[in-house]
């Protein structure tokens, strides 16, 4: 029998959970420290594990997923997902308000304006308030049942604030900066890419492993309620107040337009302004606000006559190739690179493509020389859409797989047949090494400052350093031998710096080391697991496969890096040469214990990255953005918008000076 006490445990846990995970991800307004959110998670699990009568349908334990799933399974909607007609100018989209206004017999019509999000369409069922099902849009009709797959999207409640039956349909995403982080991973694991977010998104809704779907931090935005009038609500921006109340994630540039002038006043805002957006969008959709009205309006077989998308002009450009380079990575793979003839678009000139592995070019067919039709993917990453092959002449060239490293003349291959990537074979390949620095040095490892790619390029010239731990053998000497441009000032403060990121401890040394497939965050879960280098190096498999978020392959990756004997004496020389490699938390007393602080402008004394790490070292938790609850905002140089947001708020002001001053730094 388990106890009351333990039951009330148990439900405090899990709506305190939730609470936080709304304020976070739904409302970008955090309560506490990542510290302070992880140790609940993890009594959570604990009680869980020792309970598992326990654990619900609302658990937040299903947000990490952990399940592999057989298949999707085939369901109805309950009422068909129809497509939107479309339009791209502002002729048809005052046609479609003249149809509308004549069906109705209204000389204006009221309608809302929100950005057409570029995800996929999910349907969501809630029972009583509780999540009981996910559905993708499928052929409009039927979808695959996703829930397992929804439970680990944190913007979307597992229980809703109040105990309703509603079906509720939205759009999932990929956020921009999640789709770069993990197309780079896919590239440096010589996997192909996503072209785009959307891809992105409908390639991981679709995986059998839950837990791969919670790493790729997929969104939400929840836009329209089935049955509206069951919960008595007239207005489509009424269902999206009703929305947000329920604690689902709303789009809050949503806005209600008195004609459709106001309605092509705002197409035209965000034809301008989407690539300020943290998601990719394409267009608006307009929908006709009043639920009667829509009602009388109806519907044509495949879509709704009171809505439309006014989509955004497609911005691509058409440039030629004018040459291949191969680019090598930090674990050798060799990256074909498009060189264009400079083009401008969307607000920047682009000349270069990454062309992903020679696979993709095959499939595509793409030669030196060839006119090509390019956009950028997400509205940041160039990539080529298409080929013009009609405008070739004969002088185009086929782009032939290299037969030795670019960098190092060393052999080339596959490590497996079934790879897509060709690499350098060579261990000692320069350009390998120059990759590995630049990750070493870089803020969210080693955080050395000083040390740039064109720095790292010279000392591995000059044959300085031969692998990372060779950083930590650098002299007065070795660097003033550089020559031109670096002098003892400078030599000085990169010896300090190199000196004092020896302390940085064990999770910051594991993202450094270049771990297939370990970021910062598995290499802090790591480096708090095992607490040493030792005792990760000595780990057995079955120890890793443990640990939330690390499947088969990740732990055999793990495991077998750690083997390696050059990875062996790389971590001896480090012990050797005095870096910490004992992992130290942040979750300690200091000065800043429990506040949250953030900074604008320019400061004097510290980078971003250094004041970040100070706060952080001292208790705190440092925020990029400006919330309700920040215990104060400090104000540099060129201070912008946060400082009227923090006035607003009636966060406390403190100068650089004054805040030096107070905590007597």
């Amino acid at each position: 029998m388990i106890s009351e006490d333990i039951k009330k445990e148990y439900e405090e846990l899990k709506n305190n959970i939730e609470k936080y995970n709304y304020y976070y991800y739904v409302l970008n307004n955090p309560l506490i420290s990542d510290v302070d959110y992880d140790k609940l998670f993890k009594k959570l699990i604990t009680l869980e594990k020792k309970y598992p009568e326990l654990k619900t349908p609302d658990s937040p334990s299903f947000r990490v997923g952990g399940k592999i799933l057989k298949q999707f399974n085939t369901v109805p909607h309950t009422v068909p997902m129809l497509s939107l007609d479309n339009t791209y100018n502002e002729k048809e989209i005052i046609e479609f308000d003249e149809r509308i206004k004549k069906l109705l017999n209204l000389k204006n019509v009221e309608y809302t304006c929100e950005l057409k999000i570029d995800g996929i369409s999910i349907s969501l069922r809630y029972e009583n308030g509780i999540l009981v099902q996910g559905i993708t849009r499928g052929n409009g009709v039927n979808g695959d049942d996703v829930t397992e797959n929804i439970k680990t999207i944190r913007s979307i409640p597992l229980r809703l604030k109040e105990p309703v039956t509603i079906e509720v349909r939205g759009e999932v995403f990929m956020p921009k900066k999640e789709f770069l982080r993990i197309n780079e991973e896919r590239e440096n694991e010589g996997l192909n890419v996503f072209a785009n977010p959307r891809n992105a998104t409908a390639g991981t809704i679709k995986l059998l492993d839950t837990s791969e779907v919670s790493k790729r931090h997929l969104d939400s935005f929840i836009y329209y309620i089935l049955e509206p009038e069951k919960h008595n609500i007239k207005t489509q921006i009424d269902a999206l107040t009703y929305l947000e109340k329920l604690g689902f994630k709303v789009n809050k540039e949503t806005k209600l337009s008195k004609n459709i002038y106001e309605v092509i006043e705002y197409w035209k805002y965000w034809t301008e302004n989407k690539n300020k957006l943290e998601y990719d969008v394409d267009g608006t959709v307009i929908k006709v606000n009043n639920f009667e009205y829509q009602k009388k309006l109806g519907n044509t077989a495949r879509s709704p006559r009171w809505a439309i998308a006014f989509k955004f002009p497609a911005e691509q450009a058409i440039t030629k190739i004018k040459d291949i380079i191969f680019q090598v990575g930090s674990t050798g793979i060799i990256t074909p690179v498009a060189i264009f003839e400079p083009v401008f678009l969307e607000g920047t000139t682009v000349q270069r493509a990454s062309l992903h592995n020679f696979d993709y070019i095959k499939e595509r067919d793409i030669r030196i020389n060839d006119y090509v039709k390019i956009e950028k993917a997400g509205g940041i990453i160039p990539q080529i859409v298409t080929v013009l092959t009609e405008k070739r002449t004969g002088n185009e060239s086929p782009i032939e797989e290299p037969t030795k490293c670019p960098v190092c003349g060393g052999q080339v291959g596959k490590i497996n047949p079934s790879e897509i990537a060709i690499r350098c074979l060579n261990p000692l390949c320069k350009a390998k090494l120059k990759r590995n620095l630049e990750v070493w040095v870089s803020r969210d490892a080693m955080n050395i400052q000083g040390l740039g790619p064109k720095l790292i390029d010279r000392i591995v010239e000059a044959k300085l350093v031969e692998k990372v731990s060779d950083l930590y053998k650098l002299d007065h000497f070795k660097l003033a031998s550089l020559g031109h441009g670096i002098g003892p000032k400078m030599i000085s403060k990169i010896l300090k710096q190199i000196e004092d990121s020896k302390k940085r401890g064990l999770d910051k040394v594991l993202y450094a080391l270049g771990i297939p497939n370990v970021g910062k965050k598995l290499a802090k879960d790591l480096a708090e697991k095992f607490n040493t280098i030792d005792n990760l190096t000595n780990a057995e498999y079955d120890e890793l496969i443990s640990i939330d978020g690390i499947g088969s392959d990740i732990a055999q990756q793990i495991y077998d890096f750690f083997k390696n004997e050059k990875v062996k004496k790389i971590i001896n020389e480090l012990k050797e040469l005095g870096v910490v490699l004992t992992y130290h938390s942040n979750e300690k007393e200091g000065m800043f214990k429990n506040m949250l602080i953030c900074v604008t402008g320019e400061l004097e004394k510290m980078t971003r990255g250094q004041f970040k790490e100070f706060i952080e070292n001292n208790g705190g938790t440092f925020k990029d953005s400006v919330t309700k609850k920040l215990n104060f905002l400090v104000v540099g140089k060129n201070a912008g918008s946060k400082l009227e947001k923090a006035k607003k708020f009636g966060i406390p002001i403190l100068t650089e000076k004054e805040f030096y001053k107070k905590y007597n730094i």
